[in-house]
């Protein structure tokens, strides 16, 4: 029998399982694959506050329950939707290497200095609202298409989206609107940001946990790890990235922090945390 792949219908989401599904197939031949597509309800319900409810495992649920149910062996998820903790027995095979985890100001060509910024994230209201310290704030829904669409269409002068998605989309440009990417040192992207996570049942960890990039697992692993200790979820206004050697974060009680740092295995992660918050006094 095929192994099924869960997934959202977004086109993001579809593109994302995608590139999954072209790598199993590479990974493994004699496998076959069906791509299951389902119904999330905070994608059927765009008028849901995001931050009001939480936030925490609301992209991911109908997907975990199908493992869970079995009606699906694998399901693919943008990294930074997951929640620190998953429902019993739900493990991360892994993840395809990450692409550009840069966040980009998307804003309407005649308004190089916007006034107001839609974002339903608050770790992108709280980095760009030092920089742009007297633009006003609205919240905005919807896939990527759609938030370019309602740009266009004034509802905002400028909206931020993540350069990873775009580039999948194949997204360069859009008539009316200017995009601007922002370095890492600027707005720190949310843990996992720019990472595809492949998900699956601890009985099949086995099969599935050594097919996949080892550096994202353990860069993502970290950034996973930080925001756990913090006691956070994708509504925190937290950002921690790894890259090149150097994990930058972004916390209301230190702004933007960086530390070298030689992250060679997942064993050095929780020695390199326990030393970052008992510098800065992190209180959970």
């Amino acid at each position: 029998m095929p192994i099924q792949i869960a997934t959202r219908k977004s086109p993001l989401a579809l593109k994302q399982t995608e590139m999954v599904l072209a790598w199993l197939q590479e990974k493994l031949p004699d496998d076959s694959f069906e791509v299951l597509r389902l119904s999330t309800k905070v994608d059927e319900r765009l008028s849901w506050s995001l931050e009001k409810r939480g936030g925490i495992g609301l992209f991911t649920k109908e997907l975990e329950d199908a493992l869970l149910e079995g009606s699906a062996q694998l399901a693919v998820h943008s990294a930074k939707d997951l929640p620190t903790q998953f429902q019993a027995d739900l493990h991360i095979a892994g993840y395809l290497p990450r692409a550009r985890a840069t966040d980009v100001l998307v804003h309407r060509s005649e308004c190089s200095q916007p006034a107001s910024i839609a974002t339903s994230s608050p770790r992108r209201r709280a980095q760009l609202g030092l920089i742009l310290e007297s633009a006003s704030w609205t919240t905005i829904r919807g896939n990527v298409g759609t938030r370019l669409r309602k740009i266009t269409e004034g509802t905002a002068d400028a909206t931020l989206l993540a350069a990873a998605g775009l580039d999948r989309l194949n997204i360069l440009a859009h008539d009316g609107l200017d995009f601007v990417e922002l370095p890492i040192e600027q707005v720190v992207p949310a843990p996992g940001q720019a990472a595809i996570a492949i998900q699956c049942r601890a009985t099949d960890l086995p099969k599935y946990e050594n097919l996949f990039c080892e550096q994202t697992k353990r860069a993502v692993s970290l950034e996973r790890a930080f925001l756990r200790k913090l006691g956070g979820g994708c509504q925190t206004p937290v950002g921690a990235h790894y890259t090149d050697g150097t994990f930058y974060i972004f916390h209301p009680k230190t702004g933007h922090r960086s530390f070298e740092f030689g992250l060679e295995s997942l064993s050095d992660i929780e020695p390199f945390l326990e030393s970052i918050f008992n510098d800065f006094k992190f209180n959970p």
